[in-house]
Parts: C-alpha cells; sequence; structure tokens
C-alpha cells in the first residue's frame, strides 16, 4: 500500500515542480536589443550613400523634373491640413487609379484645385459603402499620411476619415497588434 501512495505522489511532486519552473521562466522578462537610433550625421551619410545608388540618382531626377515639382507644390498645398488632420473638402474625378497602379482600392479626388490620389486600406465590410462613391460626388476627407512617388503623377493621400452628406462613409480601422 505504501509503494502504491508513493508511486502517486511522486509523479506529482515532479509535475507541480515542473509547472512551478516553467512559471518563473515565463515571469522573467527578456530584453530585446533595440536597435540605435541613428544619429544625424550616420543619417546623412546613409542617404548619400542612397543618393549615389541608381534608384537614388532616379529619384533626384524626377525630383528636379516639371512632373516631380508638380507632385512636391500639390503636396505643399494641403501638407497643413494632413499636418493638423483637419477636414478637407474633394471632389471625385474619377472612380479608378491610374493604370497600373498597385496602391490597392483608391480614387482619384480634386482637393482645392489639384489632382490627388486618394487610397484606402479598407477591411471587407467598409468596401460597400466606399463602392456608392461616384464622380463628382463632394467629400469630406481627413488625413495624417501624405506620400509621392516617381511613379505616379499625383500626390497619394491615405483616406483616413471620409464622409458624405454629412455620414460618415469610411473611417479606418486601426491595426491590431501593433501600428
Amino acid at each position: 500500500m505504501k509503494k502504491v501512495i508513493y508511486a502517486l505522489i511522486l509523479p506529482l511532486v515532479v509535475v507541480s515542480g515542473l509547472v512551478f519552473a516553467n512559471r518563473e521562466i515565463k515571469n522573467e522578462t527578456y530584453e530585446r536589443p533595440t536597435p540605435k537610433p541613428f544619429s544625424s550625421a550616420e543619417r546623412e551619410a546613409e542617404l548619400k550613400k542612397w543618393e549615389a545608388t541608381p534608384d537614388g540618382v532616379k529619384f533626384k531626377k524626377w525630383e528636379a523634373s516639371p512632373a516631380g515639382k508638380k507632385v512636391y507644390a500639390g503636396a505643399a498645398k494641403i501638407r497643413k491640413h494632413i499636418s493638423a488632420f483637419t477636414n478637407m473638402e474633394a471632389v471625385i474625378t474619377s472612380l479608378s487609379l491610374p493604370p497600373g497602379s498597385l496602391l490597392g482600392f483608391g480614387v482619384m479626388a480634386r482637393i482645392n484645385g489639384v489632382d490627388y490620389i486618394v487610397k484606402f486600406e479598407t477591411e471587407k465590410s467598409q468596401l460597400e459603402q466606399l463602392y456608392s462613391l461616384k464622380v463628382n460626388d463632394k467629400i469630406i476627407i481627413r488625413s495624417h499620411n501624405l506620400s509621392y512617388a516617381p511613379k505616379y503623377s499625383y500626390p497619394i493621400v491615405s483616406g483616413e476619415y471620409v464622409e458624405r452628406d454629412s455620414k460618415v462613409i469610411f473611417k479606418r480601422v486601426p491595426r491590431k497588434g501593433g501600428c
């Protein structure tokens, strides 16, 4: 009888010891080595190095070209609205993006007399409301992000909030588990 009791208690002790040891390991916090941010001198050196690459040379030529200057001028017109996340009135000019575009779902819109690409990072449930947009619809857009690329002749606005007829038709859903 004693042997049976010892045989039952021994595995219980071993298992509880393993569980306790595993719990202590999980409670320890591991510090991931975070990359040290570049100093301004290192950043400048990396930028100079990139500008010497074929892609960097191509980008610099585009910036100096009339098309690049036009894109930068358009971006400058709405930069204050972007940084302040304020309303911008827009008119939809096209329901499709330029040919060869790889931006996903988006529309062309005119804001303050300048054409922009307005792209959306949507979930399937939000697409239906965006598909209801028509050419010449007046909308209100808010965004935090403005970008440009040599491939496109227009500044690219990431639509985060869109309103039509005082009704919200799109509001970007924050990503789960991160930025």
